[in-house]
């Protein structure tokens, strides 16, 4: 079934793969008259369990709610200072804020995109209780080298999996390698339910607590039963908890989406190998790191790097210039610390984060997703080699 205008008259950044398997599973939760969190969310965690092969899998209602379930869990209070990419969604950041603790933020890796382990090292101060990588784009952060500074000092770790499903970092797949783990299907997502999130732990007792707060800390972990023939209306509030429940009628969408997970993920492989062949003996544009040995890329993104000192435009005119050609791009991300949020209440400014800066400077997200055809695609690659052609510096030449 056709639900959304497949025009060709406009490329866009992204475009979720929903068909009609989506569609009789959303129906099936429909017609059964239970809506709110119920079987079906129960189902797909365990499904999402199976697949990342951790014990625990507790769906919420979004990715931010899986990071503010983890920090709960380790008992994050004010004072606490948590290390964050500046290179990130504001999400990572946020959430922090939520117990009374401060994010402190740290640059990136020089010539990547995610968190360079040695900043851990010199951020890290008596109050750091954590530190959450964030595995931009899909590829792997350097959890070796993040696990080892951690364990030196003393620090939980709590990947933000956004993009990261499935990512594989040294052959372990992310949401089985730390403490607690945080997964997104917001709509642009690898899979989506169009809002929400799971949280991951091997951990009991974090899976216990995170369940409790989920659903407004009522004690018994099967209170959502509390309306059905086996349930009882008696409850009790054990905790100031959150609402962060996922409901059947997203959960339907995921069950759904996970099946197809597999497959989505080698469409975005397929994607990813045609634009690094199509455009990497470019001069002027730089292509995403590879995958090292024994890591997987999720490709929910491919974020390509200008070289600005070869081209006559800014990276914002670049884009905008796709967008004239029928081309959607996006940035990932405007970093933290440009927000008036954290100049103001820590005052950083951009000298303090040089690697995150040059990135942001020079980056721009390129459409990948598994309904986009080869031929867009092609569209797509045409349009940037046309765009570098028209606004080359002519280059100097020794005499």
């Amino acid at each position: 079934m056709e639900m959304f205008n497949k025009s060709d008259s406009y490329i866009p950044f992204h475009r979720a793969s929903i068909g009609a398997k989506e569609i009789e599973a959303v129906n099936e939760v429909l017609n059964s008259g239970w809506l709110t969190t119920g079987p079906v969310a129960h189902k797909f965690e365990k499904q999402f369990a199976d697949y990342i092969g951790c014990k625990h899998a507790l769906a919420v209602s979004t990715g931010t709610g899986a990071l503010q379930l983890a920090l709960d869990a380790i008992g994050l209070g004010p004072g606490d200072e948590v290390l964050v990419p500046t290179n990130t969604f504001t999400a990572s950041g946020e959430v922090v804020t939520y117990f009374g603790a401060t994010p402190v933020l740290c640059d990136i890796v020089e010539g990547g995109f995610n968190l360079d382990p040695a900043e851990i090292e010199r951020k890290v101060t008596p109050k750091t209780r954590a530190v959450i990588p964030v595995h931009i784009a899909g590829g792997p952060c350097d959890m070796d080298g993040i696990e080892a500074v951690a364990k030196r000092h003393g620090l939980h770790v709590i990947e933000d999996a956004a993009h990261a499903l499935p990512t594989r970092s040294k052959g372990r797949l992310v949401g089985n390698i730390s403490e607690l783990t945080a997964f997104s299907f917001y709509a642009t997502k690898t899979i989506t339910t169009g809002e929400g999130g799971m949280l991951t732990t091997n951990n009991d007792e974090y899976a216990e607590r995170a369940s409790v707060m989920r659903l407004h800390g009522i004690g018994r972990q099967d209170a959502w039963k509390r309306y059905t023939k086996s349930g009882s209306w008696y409850y009790e509030v054990v905790e100031a908890g959150y609402k962060l429940n996922l409901c059947d009628i997203l959960a339907a969408l995921g069950t759904s989406q996970l099946a197809q997970c597999d497959a989505f993920w080698r469409r975005r492989c397929e994607l990813a190998a045609m634009y690094r062949e199509a455009l990497s003996g470019v001069e002027e544009l730089q292509m995403p790191p590879e995958a090292r040995n024994g890591d997987q890329h999720s490709w929910h993104l491919f974020i390509l790097r200008l070289r600005l000192e070869d081209l006559a435009i800014s990276r914002d005119e670049f884009i905008e210039q796709l967008k004239q050609s029928g081309v959607g791009a996006s940035v990932h991300f405007i970093p933290l610390h440009r927000h008036p949020y954290y100049r103001e209440t820590q005052g950083y400014s951009l000298r303090d984060f040089p690697n995150a800066e040059d990135t942001f400077s020079r980056c721009l997200s390129l459409p990948i997703y598994p309904d986009l055809r080869d031929d867009q695609l092609q569209r797509v690659v045409e349009a940037v080699t046309q765009i570098v052609a028209s606004n080359r510096r002519a280059k100097a030449f020794a005499v």
